[in-house]
């Protein structure tokens, strides 16, 4: 668990000349978890380094060789040797694309300390895709680099959770640092005109002519550009170590941060804050986002500036005021900063489950994609998916249909055919804007294994989960159709669950499959036909196709088979029977008006019964308070008794136990209820949605549900 933290090769790792970069990744890693994990490549000629494990790379000038790529080989051969579990690169992102071609089995992460359009690697909108591909994590010092970052990018990427934006911070000092204030005005930086210091120089002047019991302290330098400032209260120290800055911002009373460019950040604002000074700024880049409080200067000119300063020296009041603001509202501490770069790092070095406290588990986002079947007009209305999407939503969690199927048929074109092209790139905007924390699929066929891999490297901490309602029987129909089915996006889910005990199939790994029992609906199963005396005895519907509607001619099946023997067998027995000799498939409400008037229900299923497989329409027997005749090959004597349901071994059997049962109204009741009883409280659809949660964040519930026996 090793962090490789690579600098810009010119950046010096030294507290006696630092850039901006190398403050930033000292306070974050001295600070950091990952102290002692962590270590810091860079070249410098400087003979102190920060107290952190560092290894510095020597350059050899040459005129034929490039400085970078022997920089980034020098550092290859040696991340070879570490085998870091992350390389962090910060502010060259070139280095990521060189890094990427040599070592493609690495975590990359990329830090932005300037304006990304203007850095050899992420200038064009292709280099800043790319880099969205290689890189777990994009980080920015402010939102205004990261809203240069995506300048050009379609609007898709702007909500992806790769986009991370970390401040600089700084220490925070103590209320008590405001009765040391002097009556010093600094400036920190490079003194030229792209920060604004003409400007300072000449509004200092009139400032300190002007009030000669103030003076000014500047610190920096400048070779390439000569501005002058002589005023005997003006101090120009120079370059100066960072503690040495620290102390002259402690005694500071005012700041002033006045850019004339886009400045990516600016610690002048962040560390003078930090130290309680009244901090002046233009409204440039990043600079109102280093300050909670401050004079914000919307046009830089001498007049402007002198008329800032002027206020806070002679408005005692307002200027403590904005020095208390600035210390007491001041939240950019080295500790607050690494925390949240640290919480990026356990997610992807630890594998850290952000969803293991009970907490977390609380108003998920969770994107559920099946068939809702809004274009047959209700008519599916009452089927599984609605059930376990009622479940999500009665948990308290945020819930987004997305009906797979509606939306692939009101999609086609003759550009797209099936519709799935459009349903992906409709599924993928989607995600970027719902941003859920957990995506389920049910029976999405069309959905693209490889879209799902795509959305897992976009939002790295979303679960993805599907389940699967048809029968998986070897001599059962469709077998090899629905095993491919399952298969097609197994490996990029977290979690598959089955109407069919996992410990029966051999294609799939048990540690991420799941039994899912049918679930029940309190909203959906609300009769209870064992309160009232019932005219029919057995009832049964079947249909070749729920979305086909009515039956194919000619067809047949086992089912048919079986059910024309029971009847032979039991002549003086009431059936209602639907889907068989030319009686059409009945529907929604027609269902439940039909099922309302009968004793019990055959939960048969197509082929050789299979431990737990049912078809969901064990849901509508049991939940509506009709008695269950089912299979014993089914193994449900494991979930229910006697007492509850009527196992059979074949058709006479089944015969004999129908015929008992319509000459004892009274047990049949006593049957009816208790199933109805046991089912609705341990196999609703709060409890299965519940359990698909769980399983599929991994989290540990030690309390085993009911039907994981």
């Amino acid at each position: 668990m090793k962090i490789g933290i690579l600098l810009p090769y010119k950046e010096n790792f030294s507290p006696d000349y630092p850039g901006a970069v190398s403050l930033f990744v000292y306070e974050t890693s001295i600070n950091s978890k990952f102290r002692k994990n962590i270590i810091v490549f860079g070249n410098t000629n400087l003979k102190k380094k920060f107290n952190l494990k560092y290894k510095n790379i020597e350059l050899f000038k040459s005129p034929f060789k490039s400085q970078t790529k022997f920089y980034i080989n020098k550092f290859i051969n040696l991340q070879n040797k570490y085998k870091f579990s992350i390389i962090e690169v910060h502010n060259r992102p070139n280095y990521i694309n060189l890094l990427k071609k040599r070592i493609k089995d690495k975590v990359f992460s990329i830090y932005f300390h300037n304006d990304p359009l203007s850095m050899d690697g992420s200038k064009t909108i292709e280099e800043r895709k790319q880099l969205l591909k290689n890189c777990y994590k994009i980080n920015f010092i402010s939102n205004w680099v990261k809203k240069r970052f995506l300048e050009g990018l379609d609007n898709k990427f702007v909500n992806s959770e790769k986009l991370v934006v970390f401040f600089h911070s700084a220490k925070k000092n103590q209320v008590k640092i405001l009765k040391k204030k002097q009556k010093w005005i600094t400036f920190v930086g490079k003194l030229n005109s792209a920060k604004g210091y003409d400007i300072f120089a000449r509004s200092i002047k009139k400032i300190l002519n002007r009030y000669p019991d103030w003076k000014a302290k500047i610190i920096g330098d400048e070779k390439r550009e000569k501005i002058d400032l002589t005023h005997k209260n003006a101090d120009i120290l120079g370059f100066l170590n960072h503690k040495k800055v620290l102390n002259i911002f402690e005694k500071s009373s005012i700041a002033v941060a006045c850019s004339r460019w886009e400045e990516p950040f600016g610690r002048t604002g962040l560390e003078a804050s930090a130290n309680g000074c009244a901090v002046v700024i233009t409204k440039k880049g990043g600079l109102p986002e280093t300050v909670t409080n401050a004079k914000i200067l919307n046009t830089l000119n001498v007049k402007n500036l002198e008329k800032t300063l002027r206020l806070l020296i002679e408005n005692y009041n307002l200027r403590k005021k904005l020095q208390n603001l600035s210390i007491k509202n001041f939240y950019l501490t080295h500790e607050f900063i690494t925390k949240n770069i640290d919480k990026h790092r356990s997610e992807r070095l630890q594998k850290v489950n952000i969803f293991s406290t009970k907490k977390s588990l609380n108003n998920l986002r969770i994107l559920h994609i099946t068939n809702f079947n809004e274009r047959l007009d209700g008519r599916l209305f009452f089927n599984t998916g609605r059930r376990i999407n009622n479940g999500f939503i009665r948990l308290g969690h945020s819930v987004l249909g997305f009906s797979d199927r509606d939306i692939q048929k009101y999609y086609k074109s003759y550009k797209d055919l099936k519709g799935a092209k459009n349903l992906n790139d409709k599924l993928k905007k989607t995600c970027y804007n719902y941003k859920p924390d957990l995506i389920v699929l049910g029976h999405a066929d069309l959905i693209s294994p490889d879209l799902i891999s795509e959305l897992r490297e976009d939002y790295p901490s979303a679960r993805f989960g599907q389940w699967f309602l048809d029968p998986l029987n070897k001599k059962g129909p469709d077998y090899e159709r629905n095993k491919k089915r399952i298969l097609d996006k197994y490996k990029v889910v977290d979690s598959t669950f089955l109407t069919t005990s996992p410990d029966v199939l051999s294609f799939i790994n048990k540690d991420k499959s799941f039994f899912m029992p049918n679930p029940c609906d309190k909203s959906f199963e609300v009769l209870n036909n064992f309160n009232k005396p019932c005219n029919v005895d057995v009832f049964f519907a079947l249909s070749h196709g729920v979305h086909r509607g009515v039956l194919k001619s000619g067809k047949t099946d086992d089912r048919i088979i079986f059910l024309k023997k029971l009847m032979e067998k039991s002549p003086d027995v009431k059936f209602d029977l639907y889907g068989i000799d030319k009686v059409q498939p009945i529907w929604a409400d027609h269902y439940i008006k039909t099922v309302s008037n009968a004793k019990m229900g055959l939960n048969l299923s197509r082929g050789e019964a299979i431990k737990y497989y049912s078809s969901d329409r064990i849901t509508q027997i049991v939940g509506n308070g009709l008695v269950c005749l089912i299979d014993e090959k089914t193994q449900y004597r494991n979930f229910f008794n006697d007492k509850e349901m009527v196992f059979y071994n074949n058709v006479n059997d089944l015969s004999e136990k129908i015929e008992k049962l319509t000459n004892d109204d009274k047990l049949r009741r006593k049957i009816a209820k208790k199933g109805k009883e046991k089912y609705m409280k341990y196999f609703n659809s709060d409890l299965v949605a519940k359990y698909i949660i769980e399983k599929t964040l991994d989290i540990n519930n030690k309390k085993r549900y009911f039907w994981e026996k």
